[in-house]
């Protein structure tokens, strides 16, 4: 849903005052795959308030298969001249026959019930998505293509003392259906790399850690979406496990930016981990958090057969930043701040509702 918040506006505005070099957008085209995600839609809205604040003149094509949800979120945006709305779906071929000079892919079924529920969509998502992509960005003569993958790109994460940087690679059991996510992510990761090596491609990847923000949608079956579903609601935090895996995260609009910055500054053909490294807890604590800024209880309760299909394995996820960091780039809002403003802005803004 749209977000109307002075909050989130504040936010906006702080993002886009990044020393960014900007000047590299400006007058350009992006193109940005699930538009309508929890990342993706945050990026849009640092590009249009650039747009409407710093005449950056820099023309957005927001690519959703769900038109309804693209009007509902971008609905303000539909009457400039610098959005222009993609009704595809990405496992299509790309058919626009404007030149774009960046794209940022983002389009992916990013939650546990998705990949419970179609693993085979969330692989296609990812791999074959990513092909029409990058094929895309090899016909367009394009500048750069951003992939946004996955902190679970790096599997199961042991034996290690501290945060893992970008050349970790743990395992994955290929024959879990759980894996069709991380497995994917990987497998689109390498694509990126031949389609640079074999066609030139200028690519370079992101690796988000646990994202969370107010533009998170209502069907995100994440846990940390889950909770503070629950506050909105007026209830308790349900908590579906002991809680004891321990997970970096990081506010959206702090990620949205890490992906600008990698685009705009990154170097070709690497990888970089998106994460706020003030951000750091088990899902226990992370619960209690949005518990005590809902005013709600911490309640611990069974989770379903369905629920129990779509856990992850990993019971460690922390990611090094120090590499995206030397860009340039720093998260500004950690976790306890985070969650009071997702909390302030989703009841600004009316989302959910």
């Amino acid at each position: 849903m749209l977000i109307k918040s002075s909050t989130y506006t504040r936010d906006l505005n702080e993002a886009s005052l990044f020393s960014f070099p900007w000047e590299r957008m400006r007058g350009k085209s992006v193109l940005i795959t699930g538009a309508c995600g929890l990342i993706c839609s945050c990026i849009v809205d640092i590009i249009m308030h650039r747009n409407e604040h710093f005449d950056d003149n820099i023309t957005v094509y927001a690519l959703c298969r769900n038109g309804k949800a693209a009007k509902r979120r971008f609905l303000s945006y539909f009457e400039s001249r610098q959005f222009v709305f993609v009704k595809q779906d990405v496992c299509d071929k790309i058919g626009l026959e404007s030149r774009i000079d960046y794209i940022i892919h983002g389009a992916s079924h990013a939650h546990p019930a998705a990949f419970a529920n179609d693993p085979v969509g969330t692989m296609m998502t990812n791999f074959h998505g990513m092909y029409n992509v990058l094929q895309f960005a090899r016909e367009s003569g394009s500048k750069r293509a951003v992939f946004v993958s996955s902190s679970e790109s790096y599997g199961e994460i042991t034996g290690q003392v501290g945060p893992v940087s970008e050349d970790y690679s743990g395992y994955v059991n290929p024959m879990d259906v759980r894996s069709c996510y991380p497995s994917s992510k990987r497998a689109a990761e390498t694509l990126c790399v031949s389609f640079a090596s074999q066609y030139n491609v200028d690519v370079v990847v992101a690796r988000p850690s646990h994202v969370y923000g107010p533009s998170m949608r209502s069907g995100d079956s994440r846990a940390i979406a889950a909770f503070i579903r629950n506050v909105l609601s007026e209830n308790d935090v349900i908590m579906k496990s002991q809680g004891t895996q321990v997970r970096g995260y990081c506010y959206v609009v702090d990620a949205a930016s890490a992906i600008l910055a990698v685009m705009l500054m990154g170097e070709s053909c690497n990888a970089y981990n998106v994460s706020d490294r003030e951000s750091i807890l088990s899902v226990k604590e992370m619960a209690d958090i949005v518990a005590k800024c809902g005013n709600r209880n911490l309640v611990i309760s069974e989770a379903s057969v369905l629920e129990k299909a779509g856990f992850t394995p990993v019971s460690w996820q922390v990611l090094d930043s120090s590499k995206l960091e030397n860009l340039g780039w720093k998260a500004k809002t950690h976790i306890k701040e985070g969650i009071s403003k997702t909390l302030k802005i989703m009841k600004e803004a009316s989302v959910y509702k």
